[in-house]
Parts: C-alpha cells; structure tokens; sequence
C-alpha cells in the first residue's frame, strides 16, 4: 500500500471519526415549560418556561392529522430521504436564481430541525453543515422522533414554541384532538411565524391553510365532505390563556420538577368538582371573613391523591389565595386527638368506654376547657373523643405522658415536631403543634389502609408524590374502635343520618385551633380520606370559623360527589373478648352487677378492673350506712355501689340524674372514711395568676369544692386563718396574695383536705 493510499485512508478514517461525532448528544439546549397532568393525561396547568417562551417539554408522539399536514406541506419525500433533499436543493438553487433572492431554502424537515437546534444565521456555509449534521441524525433516529423533535421545537408566533403549546394556545385543547382544519393551520405557522399571525395578516394565514387542505384532498388524504367542513372553520381569534386546574400542584412541581412534564394522580373530573363546590362555599363564607379554603382527597386503596385543591381563587393575590394550605403548618386543634385515643387502646391503657375525668384542672397554670365551657364530670373515652371534649383528653395525654405521644407522632409520620417533647407539653393534644393538611389526611388514609390489609405509606408533600413505607404499622382493631367512635358523630345537617339506610357511614373529626384561625375536619371511608382546611391564609381569626360550622359541610358536600362504599369490615380475629361493667366501661370488678361481654384489643387485658363499684353495709331501711358493731336489732344488709371520686360526681349527678351518692354513716359508727370532699378547683400545687378588673383593680379567683353530703357546711381556712364557710353550694371568691399559700377546708365532720397553691402576678 502506496503512502498516498495511506494518507487518503486516513483522511477517510479521519473524516468518518468526525461525522460519527459531529451531532451533540443533546440538540436542543433550552428551557421547557413545566406542564401537569391528570392521571390520564389531560392537561391540568402549565408554567411558562425561562425564556420566557410557552415550548411543552418534547414529544415524540405527534397525532396523526397535525404529522400529516406538517410532512404534506414541508417536506412530502420525509419519508424517502435521508436527512437532504437533493431535487429539493436544486429546486430552491434553480428557484432562487431565477428570482434574483432567496425565496426557497430546500431544507427537509431534518435539516430544519438541525437549524432550529443550532440556531444561527442562514449562510451557504450554514446550509452544507445543516445537510450534514441532517444525514447525521438519520442515523440516530427515526422518522417519527425526527418530526417529534421539529414539532416540539418549531416557532408558532408569539412566544409559543411547539405544537403541544400551540394547540393549547390556539385552540384550547391538546393536539390530539385537532380537526383536519385546525392541524393545517398550526402545519403552515411555522413556515413564516413572524408573517402569518392571528392578529395580522389573518387573510395569507388562510390561504395558506386552504391551499394545504386542497393538496391534502387533492392526495385523497381527506375526502370532499371533510375537505368542505374544514374550509369553512374559522380561525382562532387570539391566543387563549392554558387551564388552571389545581395550580397549586402545578406550581409544586415548578419547585420540583421544573422543565418536565408530570403525569400526576389527580383525576380531572373530580378536580373539577371539588374546586367547583370549594369556590361556591368560599363565596358564602367571605362574607364572615373566611377568606381561602383547601382540601384533598386521597384515594385509599390505590394510596394516590386524587384532588390537590390548595386554596381557592388562585388569581386573588390580596388575600393569600396563592398560598398551597396542603403543605402550610397550621394549628390543628382536635384533629390529633383520635390518634392519642389509637395509642392508649393500642397500648392496652384504656378501653372504649372507660370512663375518664371531666373536671376542672390545672396543669402547671395550663387550664383547658371544654368548647362548651361546661363538665360532665366523668365522660366514656369513646364519647370524649366523638364529642372532642379537651379536659378528658388532657387528662389522657397525662396519663399516656407527652413524651410517649410525642415518639407516637414522629415514628407515624403524623406531623413533623421539630422540639422537643417538653417544648409541647399537654396542650399538644389541644393543637400545641403544627401540622399539614396533606400529612394529616395521610395519616387517617394510613389507618383506613390498616382495616383493608394493605401497608402504610406516607405521600410526601413537600416533593413529588413519592411513597416511602413506615415501619409502623397500625392494630386494625383498635383503629376499629377509634373509627367506631368518631363515625356516630353528629353530622352537620338537619336530619338524623343515623336513620337513613341510603347515608353511608363515614368516620370524620373536625378541628379549630385557638383564636378560631383554622377550622378543620377530615372523613375516612374504605374508599376515600377527604381533608379539609378554612381560615385565612394570614392567620386571622373569624367569629364562626369552626370546623364543624364551615369545614364540616364542605367536607361532607365533597363525599356526596364521590362513589359511595359499604363500612369496614370488623377485623374480628384481631379482637379478644372480656366482660365489661357497663357503668364504668373496665373490665368487670368482684362488684359490678350489671357487666356486658366486650370486643377489646389483646393489650386491654392489662387494664385495672373496675375500682368504682364497692361492697357497702346498710342499714335495714338503706339510708344509713353501718357496721355490724353499730347496726342496731334491725341488722346489716350488703349492697353494691357505684361511687364516683366526689369531684367527679358533683358533675356527674347533674347529667345523670340516676346516680345516687352513698348513704351517710348512721350516727355512733363513728367517722366517716376519707373521700368525703374533694377540691374541683384548684388541684394541688396549682400556679393561679389574679386577674384585674376593668378598673384596674386586683380581682378575686373562685375556689370550688364537691362534697358527698350536700347539705352539709364546710369551714374554709387560707394559711391557718378561718375565711368563710358554706353551705349547699362550695363556692368561695378570694383574692390571695402572690406566694405560695396553704388552703385548708374542715366539714362538720371534722373531716380535712388541703391543697398548695402558687399565686403568679
């Protein structure tokens, strides 16, 4: 072999090297649009791309009228060359000359694609690089990725960019339900974007279109019939603005996936239908002042969101509507209160109907009260929740201790605390923390998903909706009984659904958070979890925002829309049997009479039987109680008897008329027991703070006290000294000096209680 043979070979080598790598990898270096979709891919909402330019993230999928029209009129051998044209050079050279101007480039749909990438102007020089480059990505590609590229990339006026953009833009829909007519209006656009415009030159735009109608008939592409429809379509009159359905998850994934195009869960259709009653109910609401609204749904069995509605009237930027409530920290008020009741029956230190305290308390100077300011004394577990009662479920959170709930919380992925357990303390039950509207939905779909058999997973919803499995799983018995509970709840309506056949259960809470500045509620089936949230953006409160008064109906007005299911199968074999006191709600004592057998969860076993039945001994004529030393000729009869603690009853009685207090000790059987009164309020080491009168002035505090003796007098004594004393009715207004002071209180009997009190300035 001669050297030259050698050089030439190199030189061919050489150059081969070159064309293998002459195209970039990536073609196209420019910003997209962030554009979502609903689960079947109907466009949701769209976010202009940096350049300013609407241009929807590339396709290689373009339908079949618009890759008709477009080969039809750019380039009608696309599919016999390989990226150059040649008779089509010579036709543009020949042409050209004739014309004294350039009137024809001859480029291919290939070679346009090459100069829509490279983007630089149009010399001879240019032109042979485009020829090549086009052979080139022949090679790469295939024809249907190669009109792809030049339909996603090609100008079509204004700033749209791409044929998914300019059906949108044009024609309000996506490209593949374009009519014949409109296909071939967005096939001659990019021929002279600049020239051919909807608000200019509208008359060469329809000719042009016309004329590519008649080539396609003439092809017999299209028949007459199709042919005469499309001639008479008018043009689009101007560019239409992009849907704005769930623009709160749009702009999420702007945050998140910025330039792609996400096929989301949302189902368009019921999207549609939440915002829809979300904005007919806020239009009621503003007039209070209730300015946004949000809600979401989560499919529970598929563990997808199926309608992400962030807040309403997404245009009103005066009032906080761009803000997405779903992923915003708000107080929750009662919306965690089922879930304490889930951990202490899961944990075996309550049951159903155990009764709790429901009397005043005060916690280190924390003193809650119930919504309607009133007691009941002693109130079931199940009931406190159902009827989201704060002192009962204060006193819970004592008994099961913050620290506990607290680690309950964080391993459930319920909320996100980012102190520490102490920082919280017992109004964490109350809403002390912060929560989101996704994540705490999520949580109640977690335990929905426990009853169907299927794991937890957390939708995440600061991010794209991945799931990430938690270790935790939860007792489907128990979260049998706290969905048990909170479904007999009264229901916002003026009819009793509890005698509809047709109604369907639906377990739900409602929440409102301190200064009526969230009002929330949330309802779980077998099929769905609707959550949602109303208030201000801004934090304001408003008189009646209340989530069983504004976030209760909406929620309820989203499950008549969606399909209705049949209640949760009881997880029977999960359950153990026991008896029960009926009054009491433990697991029956030695002396309750009236007991009923009970499903409750295996831990349940570990609870305490009933300590508020006892064995008395009366007298014959049982008004007196006795013993046997004291009873007299007429003897001793033994009777059971429900006692409640004296402070507990004091409430108690009122709301149940048939509790009877024990008999007082018949005179000569000496002193009666200990128990006989109890402090309501304050409770031991109690921080009291002495409020001022609008004078100005040092007001007083009301000290209270239940005695099982009604008519009996107490003696009160404050640091030794003798105060006052009462009859009938224990109440006792003071104005003690700030310190710490001992507060005494002697019955006829003789019998003493104290307490400790700290007065605070």
């Amino acid at each position: 072999m001669t050297n030259r043979t050698k050089i030439i070979l190199a030189g061919i080598s050489v150059l081969l090297i070159v064309y293998v790598f002459c195209l970039p990898k990536h073609l196209f270096d420019v910003p997209y649009s962030t554009v979502v979709t609903d689960s079947k891919g109907e466009l949701l909402g769209a976010r202009i791309a940096a350049d300013g330019q609407w241009r929807f993230p590339p396709c290689d999928t373009v339908p079949y009228e618009l890759k008709t029209c477009l080969i039809t009129f750019e380039d009608k051998h696309f599919y016999k060359h390989w990226g150059v044209n040649p008779l089509s050079v010579f036709r543009a050279i020949k042409q050209n000359v004739q014309s004294g101007r350039i009137v024809s480039g001859g480029s291919t749909v290939t070679m346009q694609v090459i100069r829509l990438s490279r983007n630089n102007r149009r010399t001879f020089g240019e032109k042979l690089i485009e020829s090549v480059l086009a052979t080139r990505l022949e090679f790469r590609y295939s024809k249907a990725h190669i009109i792809g590229l030049y339909a996603s990339h090609a100008p079509f006026g204004g700033n749209v960019v791409g044929f998914q953009a300019a059906a949108w833009r044009y024609f309000g829909r996506s490209a593949d339900k374009l009519s014949w007519a409109e296909a071939a209006t967005l096939a001659v656009l990019p021929n002279s974007p600049s020239v051919l415009h909807l608000a200019k030159n509208r008359s060469g735009l329809q000719k042009k279109r016309d004329r590519l109608l008649r080539q396609l008939l003439k092809q017999e592409i299209i028949d007459k019939s199709t042919f005469e429809a499309a001639i008479d379509e008018p043009l689009p009159d101007k560019p239409m603005s992009l849907p704005q359905i769930a623009p709160h998850l749009t702009d999420r994934f702007v945050r998140t996936n910025k330039g792609e195009q996400i096929v989301s869960t949302i189902d368009k259709n019921i999207q549609l239908g939440v915002e829809a009653r979300l904005e007919r109910w806020s239009a009621d609401f503003a007039q209070n002042d209730i300015k946004n609204m949000a809600a979401i749904i989560i499919d529970v069995k598929e563990n997808k969101v199926i309608a992400y509605c962030g807040n309403v009237n997404y245009n009103d930027t005066q009032h906080g509507n761009q803000v997405d409530v779903i992923v915003s920290n708000r107080s929750p008020g009662s919306l965690l209160k089922p879930f304490l009741y889930y951990a202490m029956l899961d944990n075996g230190d309550i049951l159903p109907d155990m009764l709790m305290p429901d009397v005043p308390m005060n916690a280190g100077g924390f003193i809650p009260q119930n919504f309607n300011m009133l007691f009941d004394g002693a109130v079931p577990a199940s009931q406190a929740v159902s009827r989201s009662l704060n002192v009962p479920l204060v006193y819970m959170l004592r008994q099961y201790s913050v620290a506990k709930f607290y680690n309950f919380l964080k391993n459930y992925r319920i909320v996100d605390l980012p102190h520490p357990a102490s920082h919280y303390g017992l109004p964490l039950i109350l809403g002390g923390a912060e929560i989101t509207l996704g994540s705490v939905t999520n949580a109640y779909s977690n335990m929905a998903r426990s009853l169907e058999g299927l794991p937890p997973s957390n939708l995440i919803f600061e991010a794209e909706q991945k799931q990430i499995i938690s270790k935790q799983k939860y007792n489907p018995a128990a979260v049998w009984q706290v969905f048990d509970a909170i479904k007999e709840v009264n229901r916002p309506e003026e009819i009793d659904w509890h005698t509809l056949p047709s109604m369907q259960k639906i377990a739900w809470k409602t929440g409102t958070s301190f200064g009526f500045r969230d009002a929330w509620a949330v309802g779980i089936t077998p099929r769905f979890v609707v959550g949602v949230w109303a208030g201000n953006a801004s934090g304001q409160g408003a008189a009646g925002l209340v989530g069983a008064k504004t976030a209760a109906p909406v929620m309820f007005d989203i499950f008549e829309m969606l399909p209705a299911s049949k209640w949760f199968e009881m997880p029977s074999e999960q359950f153990v049997t026991a008896e029960i006191c009926t009054l009491s709600g433990h697991l029956a004592g030695r002396f309750c009479e009236q007991t009923q057998t009970g499903f409750i969860c295996p831990n349940g076993l570990k609870t305490e039987s009933c300590k508020y039945h006892v064995n008395v001994s009366l007298s014959a004529d049982e008004r007196f109680r006795v013993y046997e030393n004291c009873a007299g000729k007429n003897g001793v009869i033994q009777k059971k008897w429900f006692v409640l603690p004296p402070a507990w009853a004091w409430y108690y009685s009122a709301k149940h008329p048939e509790y009877k207090p024990l008999p007082p000790l018949a005179a000569g059987c000496g002193e009666d027991y200990d128990g006989r009164m109890q402090f309501i309020y304050p409770q031991n080491n109690a921080k009291i703070k002495i409020p001022r009168n609008m004078d100005g002035s040092r007001g007083e505090v009301t000290f209270e006290i239940a005695h099982n003796n009604k008519s009996e007098t107490i003696f009160w004594h404050l640091d030794g000294e003798f105060i006052a004393s009462t009859h009938d009715f224990h109440r006792l207004s003071l104005s003690p000096e700030t310190g710490t002071h001992q507060l005494t209180a002697v019955d006829a009997q003789g019998n003493t209680i104290s307490c400790k009190i700290v007065v605070e300035d």
